[in-house]
């Protein structure tokens, strides 16, 4: 059950590639905690979208007949990646939950981001607890995961505690990323792209999803008088088929990717809640069959969701919150390994 918490927990943070008492699929009015966020965004971002009666209205969906309604969403999720790329700063806090079997994970964070280009800087902060009481009582009744990224302009420093085990803590070259970046986009000097998206934090999430997902559905919504659009999308099948061998021949004989076919805790389908506004991902939502292969009831259910609140962009960051010194002095240089999960801009 572990590992199927750390397989869900990798492709909901974004952190690597996938590869080492939600009922069914929520309204769009929905939230995970079933309340109110009560965000205090600052203008121009509107509230995160919180729990509304089930009677939302939806509107201006695009019909099913809409020969540009992939193309559309597609760039929808293209547009939320580059306002995040361009945005002089963000401070936001995080929540997630999610659920694997009988087993759910709660857990809290914020996000900061500041600076331009070469400039840019982020943090990541992430607690989550994960009820494992099944589990004999001397592994303890609570797995934690406590993760903190944060890239300086120099380095990029990860610390990662698993529940008991001994925290990690890894260092990536930030220049190595960007020559890298660079070589793959045939862009440098003054005009080269911030590589924060290459890197990590949200940017990071957001460019994963959509190298590994396509997104063909975008509807335009209103949650709590909030415009979003609420942006569906599947997995690539070659990038399913590389990524999970095991089923690739099935994908390509069915031409999509199964989603009983998937190993429990991996998503089949995201759907985000993108502000019309300033494009700003305020949540993502995952789906999946659960439970042991094979299962006996295919039945596609929410998985997890993450979300962003209390939003601010261009207002005042505290610098001092992208200085990073280990406390320890063993530190992992995991810059090659970084270097092989950079990816070329897709079409």
């Amino acid at each position: 059950m572990l590992r199927q918490l750390a397989l869900l927990l990798t492709v909901l943070l974004g952190l690597a590639t996938a590869a080492p008492c939600f009922a069914t699929e929520p309204s769009a009015s929905s939230s995970v905690y079933g309340r109110s966020a009560n965000p205090a965004a600052t203008t121009p971002v509107p509230p995160v979208p919180a729990a509304a009666p089930q009677t939302s209205e939806t509107t201006a969906a695009p019909t099913a007949e809409d020969p540009d309604a992939g193309g559309r969403a597609d760039r929808i999720v293209t547009a939320c990646l580059a306002s995040l790329v361009r945005e002089s700063s963000i401070s936001a806090r995080m929540r997630q939950r999610v659920r694997v079997g009988d087993h759910s994970v709660v857990g809290s964070g914020r996000y900061l981001q500041a600076g331009l280009g070469e400039e840019q800087r982020f943090r990541f902060e992430s607690n989550l607890a994960a009820d494992t009481r099944s589990q004999p009582p001397a592994l303890g009744s609570f797995f934690t995961v406590e993760t903190v990224e944060v890239c300086d302009g120099v380095n990029f420093w990860t610390y990662r505690r698993w529940g008991e085990h001994p925290p990690e803590v890894h260092r990536v070259d930030v220049a190595r990323v960007r020559q890298r970046v660079e070589k793959i986009t045939h862009v440098d000097g003054p005009d080269a792209p911030a590589i924060t998206q290459h890197i990590g934090g949200v940017q990071r999430i957001i460019a994963w999803l959509r190298e590994w997902f396509f997104f063909d559905r975008a509807e335009s919504a209103e949650i709590d008088g909030v415009p979003v659009w609420l942006v569906d999308g599947h997995w690539h099948p070659q990038q399913a088929a590389r990524i999970f061998p095991e089923i690739a021949e099935r994908i390509d004989a069915e031409g999509a990717v199964p989603p009983e076919g998937l190993p429990d805790g991996v998503p089949w389908s995201v759907r985000l809640s993108i502000g019309k506004g300033a494009l700003f991902p305020f949540r993502i939502e995952y789906f999946a069959v659960p439970g042991e292969r094979p299962v006996a009831d295919p039945r596609v259910v929410t998985v997890g969701v993450f979300e962003l609140y209390d939003v601010q962009l261009g207002g005042p960051v505290d610098q001092t919150e992208f200085i990073y010194s280990p406390a320890t002095d063993t530190v992992i240089d995991t810059t090659d390994g970084h270097l092989g999960n950079i990816f070329g801009p897709r079409p």
